[in-house]
């Protein structure tokens, strides 16, 4: 099993920024993907961002340039930089990892966005 717990969370105004932050713990290795998903009230959980063992990174087009994920794999972490904040960027944001194909998520940490 794999834990993740989510950090950073919190309330911002329009145009403000916010720092998530992911650690994972228990059976580590293995892990490939890592990311990042949301999930305002009434939609489906999105993708926001992954980050692959190798750098490689992959953005929905709603945050592309404003949000950076990043990874520290020495430390099991996922970061997720969120700039230039949005209202509607406002949901739960789940930390999501990938380990020989089976998927482990966090309790998620809520981000407000006030205009």
């Amino acid at each position: 099993q794999v834990q993740l717990v989510e950090s950073g969370g919190g309330l911002v105004q329009a145009g403000g920024s916010l720092r998530l932050s992911c650690k994972a713990s228990g059976f580590i290795s293995g892990i490939n993907n890592m990311g990042w998903y949301r999930q305002a009230p009434g939609k489906q959980r999105e993708l926001v961002a992954v980050i692959i063992r190798d750098g490689s990174t992959n953005y929905a087009d709603s945050v592309k340039g404003r949000f950076t994920i990043s990874r520290d794999n020495a430390k099991n972490t996922v970061d997720l930089q969120m700039n230039s904040l949005k209202p509607e960027d406002t949901a739960v944001y789940y930390c999501n990892a990938e380990r020989l194909r089976s998927i482990f998520w966090g309790r998620g940490t809520q981000v407000t966005v006030s205009s």
